[in-house]
């Protein structure tokens, strides 16, 4: 069925993750409503990438995000939440960066600049997948070509974003529309424990937790995160 006359649908990849994230759920979410991929790769702040993707963005939009995306995701919902009809957080979170974890960013992004991403895509290997999928070589080939698809500079621009993001819990409730919550059992970077806080604070939101799945849920359970995505679509 070709709905291309629907409610436009804007995906948000993550970090260092390209339009590939998503190839499994393109074509089902494309019966429901032209799909786009945003851009996420030009600036180094939440707020300004946010608007990047609002520049170019239909009116109004059906916006999934996961993981850097889902807090892209949250950035437009500051901004703009009048044009967002329905939204989907996948693999993600809404607090802040703590002190350690934005120390261990600065390490990536030089390592990045130093032009060493092959060391860190190993290095984050071990908690992008679940405990399941370690030995998973076309899984690593997939994530490992989308890092270095999308290149050093922009991780480095990335990683700045990600590491000055705002809290964004004291927004939640404001949240008005049709909001998926979406995670893996076993995601050991944005634990489940992040996303029912995220349920609980946004007003009749539904929360689905991914069995036998890491962080990287679209990859890891197509089937399972399409069809999630398609029930979060139905008017």
């Amino acid at each position: 069925m070709d709905n291309a006359g629907g409610l436009p649908i804007v995906l948000i990849p993550g970090l260092g993750c390209t339009a590939r994230l998503y190839t499994e759920q393109v074509p089902a979410l494309w019966t429901q409503g032209p799909v786009t991929v945003a851009d996420h790769r030009r600036a180094d702040n939440m707020d300004a990438i946010a608007r990047q993707i609002l520049d170019v963005a239909p009116p109004r939009f059906a916006l999934a995000g996961l993981s850097m995306g889902g807090y892209i995701a949250l950035a437009i919902m500051r901004i703009a939440p009048e044009r967002v009809m329905r939204l989907a957080l996948l693999d993600t979170g809404s607090r802040a960066d703590t002190p350690e974890a934005a120390e261990r960013r600065k390490g990536s992004i030089a390592l990045a600049k130093a032009g060493k991403l092959d060391e860190i895509n190993a290095m984050l290997w071990p908690v992008l997948v679940h405990k399941n999928r370690q030995g998973d070589a076309a899984l690593r080939k997939i994530v490992g070509d989308m890092a270095l698809s999308a290149g050093a500079d922009a991780f480095v621009r990335q990683q700045t974003a990600i590491m000055t993001r705002p809290d964004s819990r004291p927004g939640l409730p404001a949240i008005k529309c049709p909001t998926l919550v979406l995670v893996g059992d076993g995601d050991q970077l944005t634990p489940p424990a992040l996303a029912e806080e995220m349920a609980g604070l946004i007003p009749g939101s539904t929360l689905v937790v991914v069995p036998d799945c890491g962080h990287l849920s679209t990859l890891e359970r197509p089937e399972a995160v399409t069809k999630a995505l398609l029930d979060w679509l139905k008017p």
